[in-house]
């Protein structure tokens, strides 16, 4: 029952992932951190199987980190995607990746930018996106209150009150989650919202 979702506001990109590690009815973890940074001005909040969660996620973020190395300048946040929708449509092919992504960024001349990118290797530069079961309700949250230049601290508002409606109204919902925003200042974590200790 996993859930990750993100917004962009005025300077800003934000990202909620639950962080629960389950298979089948059982709760293996529910400290497990979804939402990988990938560089100084990146992060990449991932949902789908545990282990092509986990490979693809590293991989990503060791061939960014690697074009760094290798030219001196880092990848914009459209190229980063656009990256990631090729590994997935030359796996899909192949051995598809059960992994579905939504990737936040900062670029200096563009700003705050947030992709989604499903496991079928669909990539759309949008506003607000969410995967997994709690995104009937994110999404829904989210048309009702979102608008593109909200504040941070509107942007957190909004997206407790997507936590709670995935709590109240998900039968087997998530207890904990995390959220971690990218603005002009880098990439890091803000906070969590846990009701269950580790």
């Amino acid at each position: 029952m996993e859930c990750v979702f993100g917004m962009v506001g005025k300077g800003f990109a934000l990202v909620v992932a639950d962080s629960s590690a389950v298979n089948s009815i059982l709760v293996h973890k529910s400290n497990e951190d979804k939402i990988m940074v990938l560089d100084s001005h990146k992060l990449m909040g991932a949902s789908g199987e545990a282990g092509d969660r986990a490979q693809f996620t590293e991989y990503v973020q060791k061939n960014v980190a690697l074009y760094q190395y290798r030219n001196g300048i880092p990848l914009t946040t459209k190229a980063a995607a656009n990256f990631m929708r090729g590994e997935l449509a030359t796996a899909l092919r192949k051995n598809p990746y059960m992994v579905n992504i939504v990737l936040a960024g900062y670029d200096r001349e563009t700003g705050p930018s947030l992709y989604f990118i499903d496991y079928i290797a669909t990539l759309h530069k949008v506003d607000k996106a969410a995967f997994g079961y709690g995104s009937y309700f994110a999404l829904s949250m989210m048309d009702h209150h979102y608008h593109p230049n909200m504040t941070v601290d509107e942007a957190l508002k909004l997206a407790d009150q997507c936590i709670d409606e995935i709590r109240s109204r998900l039968v087997v919902a998530p207890q904990n989650f995390v959220i971690k925003i990218v603005d002009q200042d880098g990439a890091r974590e803000h906070s969590w919202r846990r009701t269950t200790k580790d």
